[in-house]
């Protein structure tokens, strides 16, 4: 019996997979962790002097270190660093008390549809494919998921058309819209909007009064040049008018992402862009029943947002390290990308954004039988083939939610580069055996 390694795409997890930390904010996080080395004579000869100077400054904003807990919506020093961050990005002024820390970004989405989700005539309109930490949580809430669908031979981009489709067989069967979420870029389709796609989907909500919880997580993972990332904030700032002023926005991030990849330390952030004060003061409270957000996350979350800076001793390792790691996932999601593309009966868009590659597996009539027969849903069949064949574990595309008779797989962009030609063979000799085995005529056309 051959013992094969499990290669584990399954899952976001970036350091699992062999991403190295950023030095500079390990250290500042480990003095903060053990301040008594703070005192030590020898530290500079170990600690570069503004990584001495940032955990001083990170242990200052706390009421008694890491082991105390912080304001339940967190250190106000690292909002205020938060606040400042979204300045200089969107280049609108944000408001430190608009901004709630939290333990990841997940921790922020569970709190904010809590808020708005009062029965199960509640609706939320989420993405299909969609990251199911969406439909687990409005399930748990009991409120009803209104899936829309994104267009995959559009680069699965948005549809207002399919939106409006939607809102109106939701509002047929009872069901009130309050809220639609956004992923961009895209978990699990790796797409970034456009600024126009942007703009079409804040018109469109605030014609039909939804708040829309913008899930912005992958912000630094862009892989190509056309679609830079832009907030959702800041085309709504662009917009101006009674739309800027009245459109209730929730915008989150996180350490876990981008070239952090941080994800067991669990920081995050959502703020809050017109959201009355009866609300906020409201979500306070559901914060509040959590104590704090976890203290050295919100350390890697202050790091994060207020990086070294040129002139600063570990400036440029930073950027060297962080340049690393973007540069490896580019490539990465190229060489994914086409190897998916060089397989037969696959086809894949190109990873613009995010972790995740999304292709769609034409599985043969013979397959679907045989999937059938063995109980299983049929690209869970497929995955499992593809498991017990290479090792490669990979997430079926019907854990995300795909149209009717339409099959996928997700898999992440993180193995390491050198392995990646090796995986992708592997992948394209198992898919071209189970093809050869369940396909009886020559295949289908590329469309």
């Amino acid at each position: 019996m051959i013992l094969l390694q499990i290669i584990f795409t399954n899952v976001g997890n970036p350091h699992a997979l062999g991403q190295k930390p950023l030095t500079f904010p390990r250290q500042v996080v480990a003095l903060c962790q053990a301040p008594f080395l703070l005192d030590d004579p020898n530290v500079e000869l170990v600690f570069p002097a503004d990584a001495i100077a940032r955990a001083k400054h990170y242990l200052s904003l706390t009421s008694g270190g890491l082991g105390a807990y912080s304001d339940a919506h967190g250190i106000p020093g690292i909002r205020k660093e938060v606040s400042e961050f979204i300045e200089r990005r969107d280049g609108y002024p944000s408001d430190p008390e608009h901004i709630f820390l939290t333990g990841g970004a997940s921790i922020g989405v569970m709190q904010i549809l809590n808020c708005i989700i009062r029965g199960e005539l509640d609706g939320i309109l989420v993405p299909v494919p969609q990251y199911p930490l969406y439909s687990a949580t409005i399930s748990l809430l009991g409120g009803s998921l209104v899936p829309y669908y994104l267009e995959e031979t559009a680069n699965w981009g948005l549809d207002i058309v399919n939106l409006r489709q939607s809102v109106a067989q939701a509002r047929s069967q009872g069901i009130t819209v309050r809220a639609m979420v956004i992923i961009n870029p895209g978990n699990p389709t790796g797409q970034c909007l456009s600024e126009a796609n942007l703009k079409e989907v804040l018109q469109f909500c605030y014609q039909n009064n939804l708040v829309l919880l913008g899930d912005e997580v992958y912000q630094q993972n862009i892989y190509q040049d056309e679609r830079p990332f832009i907030s959702a904030r800041k085309v709504l700032m662009d917009m101006g008018g009674n739309i800027s002023k009245e459109l209730q926005l929730v915008s989150f991030h996180t350490v876990s992402k981008g070239y952090w990849g941080e994800c067991g330390q669990r920081g995050g952030y959502f703020e809050m862009t017109n959201i009355p004060p009866k609300t906020a003061e409201e979500i306070y409270k559901v914060t509040c029943t959590s104590h704090s957000p976890n203290v050295p996350g919100q350390i890697f979350l202050g790091l994060m947002v207020n990086p070294p800076k040129p002139g600063d001793i570990s400036y440029e390792r930073f950027v060297r390290e962080s340049k690393g790691i973007l540069e490896s996932l580019r490539r990465r999601a190229q060489i994914v990308t086409d190897g998916f593309n060089s397989c037969r009966n696959v086809i894949c868009n190109f990873t613009e954004g995010a972790m995740y590659s999304f292709p769609q597996i034409r599985l043969p009539p013979k397959a679907i039988e045989a999937a059938k027969n063995a109980g299983k849903v049929p690209d869970v069949f497929y995955c499992l083939k593809l498991l017990e064949a290479t090792g490669i574990s990979t997430v079926p595309g019907s854990g995300f939610g795909q149209k009717e008779g339409v099959f996928h797989l997700r898999t992440t962009i993180l193995p390491a580069e050198e392995d990646m030609p090796a995986i992708m063979a592997s992948f394209k000799k198992f898919n071209d055996d189970f093809m050869e085995q369940y396909e009886d005529y020559g295949g289908y056309l590329r469309m």
